[in-house]
């Protein structure tokens, strides 16, 4: 029996939305919290405080996931921007209604 588990691409900023960090979990929930919580002291995210969910997409495999990661790695800001705006056009923090799924 094959359990294919799914996948979320994320991005998260920084207070000031000038920081973009884009990310791939198969659990969205737990990811995030460690972002908040800066259970990695020395990562990117910990460093520069970024934290704040701007954009979430979700996936049946966690393969399709990646591979979405990779493109949105791969495009500029300003395509991340277009990204994040076209589901969430005034940057507001996703968390609340995230960590309620």
């Amino acid at each position: 029996m094959n359990m294919q588990k799914g996948g979320t691409v994320y991005i998260i900023t920084n207070v000031h939305n000038t920081i973009l960090y884009t990310g791939v979990t198969a659990n969205l929930i737990a990811r995030i919290q460690e972002h908040r919580e800066k259970k990695y002291v020395n990562s990117f995210t910990a460093k520069y405080n970024v934290y704040k969910l701007v954009y979430c997409q979700s996936f049946s495999t966690i393969e399709e996931a990646i591979a979405e990661e990779k493109r949105i790695k791969a495009g500029n800001r300003t395509q991340k921007i277009k990204l994040i705006e076209s589901i969430n056009p005034s940057w507001k923090d996703l968390w609340e209604e995230v960590s309620k799924w």
